[in-house]
Protein backbone atom coordinates (compact mmCIF):
# COMPACT_ATOMS: atom_id res chain seq x y z
CA UNK A 1 0.00 0.00 0.00
CA UNK A 2 2.74 2.29 0.70
CA UNK A 3 4.91 2.09 -2.99
CA UNK A 4 0.76 2.89 -4.28
CA UNK A 5 0.77 5.78 -1.90
CA UNK A 6 4.28 6.85 -3.00
CA UNK A 7 3.15 6.29 -7.11
CA UNK A 8 0.22 8.43 -6.49
CA UNK A 9 2.59 11.01 -5.02
CA UNK A 10 4.37 10.77 -7.87
CA UNK A 11 1.97 11.03 -10.25
CA UNK A 12 0.12 14.12 -8.84
CA UNK A 13 3.51 16.01 -8.80
CA UNK A 14 4.59 15.50 -12.42
CA UNK A 15 1.24 16.21 -13.88
CA UNK A 16 1.79 19.24 -11.73
CA UNK A 17 4.87 20.06 -13.12
CA UNK A 18 3.58 20.11 -16.73
CA UNK A 19 0.70 22.27 -16.48
CA UNK A 20 2.84 24.74 -13.43
CA UNK A 21 5.37 25.36 -16.16
CA UNK A 22 3.39 27.56 -18.35
CA UNK A 23 1.47 29.03 -15.60
CA UNK A 24 4.57 30.50 -14.07
CA UNK A 25 6.12 31.56 -17.87
CA UNK A 26 3.68 34.23 -17.51
CA UNK A 27 5.07 35.85 -14.89
CA UNK A 28 8.76 34.72 -15.15
CA UNK A 29 8.73 36.34 -19.21
CA UNK A 30 7.70 39.70 -17.92
CA UNK A 31 10.70 41.64 -18.68
CA UNK A 32 12.73 39.87 -20.68
CA UNK A 33 14.20 41.16 -24.23
CA UNK A 34 12.61 40.40 -27.25
CA UNK A 35 15.65 39.03 -28.80
CA UNK A 36 16.26 36.80 -25.67
CA UNK A 37 11.96 35.84 -25.81
CA UNK A 38 12.85 34.78 -29.42
CA UNK A 39 16.30 33.21 -28.76
CA UNK A 40 14.26 30.77 -26.59
CA UNK A 41 11.16 29.96 -28.00
CA UNK A 42 11.98 30.09 -31.18
CA UNK A 43 11.38 32.62 -34.33
CA UNK A 44 7.00 33.51 -33.48
CA UNK A 45 4.92 32.24 -36.14
CA UNK A 46 2.73 35.80 -36.73
CA UNK A 47 3.91 39.07 -35.72
CA UNK A 48 1.21 42.01 -35.69
CA UNK A 49 3.02 45.86 -34.99
CA UNK A 50 0.98 48.16 -33.01
CA UNK A 51 1.44 51.60 -32.08
CA UNK A 52 2.93 50.81 -28.62
CA UNK A 53 5.01 47.83 -29.83
CA UNK A 54 4.10 44.83 -30.91
CA UNK A 55 2.31 40.97 -30.41
CA UNK A 56 4.28 37.47 -31.01
CA UNK A 57 2.59 34.56 -31.55
CA UNK A 58 4.09 30.87 -31.28
CA UNK A 59 1.76 28.31 -32.35
CA UNK A 60 1.93 24.33 -31.15
CA UNK A 61 -0.53 23.20 -33.17
CA UNK A 62 0.41 19.47 -33.31
CA UNK A 63 -2.25 17.78 -30.93
CA UNK A 64 -0.72 16.76 -27.26
CA UNK A 65 -2.43 13.59 -26.24
CA UNK A 66 -3.76 13.12 -22.25
CA UNK A 67 -0.87 11.22 -20.06
CA UNK A 68 -3.06 7.71 -19.79
CA UNK A 69 -4.53 5.78 -22.47
CA UNK A 70 -5.55 2.33 -21.88
CA UNK A 71 -5.44 -0.46 -25.03
CA UNK A 72 -6.99 -3.84 -24.55
CA UNK A 73 -6.46 -7.01 -26.69
CA UNK A 74 -10.00 -6.22 -28.78
CA UNK A 75 -9.11 -2.85 -30.17
CA UNK A 76 -10.85 -1.26 -27.88
CA UNK A 77 -8.59 2.01 -26.54
CA UNK A 78 -9.69 4.97 -24.03
CA UNK A 79 -8.25 7.89 -23.75
CA UNK A 80 -8.40 9.98 -20.37
CA UNK A 81 -7.60 13.49 -21.13
CA UNK A 82 -7.89 16.03 -23.45
CA UNK A 83 -5.86 16.15 -26.62
CA UNK A 84 -5.05 19.98 -26.76
CA UNK A 85 -3.05 22.72 -28.84
CA UNK A 86 -1.63 26.00 -27.35
CA UNK A 87 -0.49 29.76 -28.93
CA UNK A 88 1.60 31.61 -26.78
CA UNK A 89 0.49 35.29 -27.36
CA UNK A 90 3.54 37.93 -26.14
CA UNK A 91 2.99 41.74 -25.79
CA UNK A 92 6.30 43.37 -26.66
CA UNK A 93 6.81 47.25 -25.48
CA UNK A 94 9.78 48.91 -25.38
CA UNK A 95 11.60 45.62 -26.57
CA UNK A 96 10.96 44.28 -23.43
CA UNK A 97 7.71 41.22 -23.05
CA UNK A 98 5.06 43.40 -21.02
CA UNK A 99 2.03 40.43 -21.26
CA UNK A 100 2.19 36.58 -22.29
CA UNK A 101 -1.37 34.82 -22.58
CA UNK A 102 -2.13 31.13 -24.30
CA UNK A 103 -5.28 30.28 -26.11
CA UNK A 104 -6.32 27.35 -28.02
CA UNK A 105 -7.79 24.65 -26.51
CA UNK A 106 -4.98 23.27 -24.24
CA UNK A 107 -6.57 21.82 -21.51
CA UNK A 108 -5.41 17.66 -20.93
CA UNK A 109 -5.62 15.63 -18.15
CA UNK A 110 -2.03 17.22 -17.09
CA UNK A 111 -3.62 20.44 -16.29
CA UNK A 112 -4.87 23.28 -17.89
CA UNK A 113 -2.01 24.79 -19.77
CA UNK A 114 0.25 21.12 -20.66
CA UNK A 115 -0.27 21.51 -23.79
CA UNK A 116 1.55 24.87 -23.65
CA UNK A 117 4.78 23.50 -21.94
CA UNK A 118 6.91 22.89 -25.48
CA UNK A 119 6.66 27.05 -25.97
CA UNK A 120 7.78 27.64 -22.59
CA UNK A 121 10.49 25.28 -21.40
CA UNK A 122 13.50 26.04 -22.81
CA UNK A 123 12.79 29.73 -21.47
CA UNK A 124 11.97 28.49 -18.11
CA UNK A 125 15.50 26.47 -18.10
CA UNK A 126 17.96 29.46 -19.18
CA UNK A 127 20.04 30.91 -16.47
CA UNK A 128 19.13 33.61 -14.87
CA UNK A 129 21.14 36.29 -15.02
CA UNK A 130 21.10 39.43 -12.44
CA UNK A 131 20.55 42.47 -14.17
Amino acid sequence: MIRLDKAGLLAAILLSACSSLPTRAKHDLIGMGRADLIACAGVPDNRETLPDGEVLEWRQDQQVQGPLTIKTPLSFEMDLGGHGTCHMVARIRAGVVSQVEYTGPSATLAGPYAACRSLVLACEKRPRVAQ
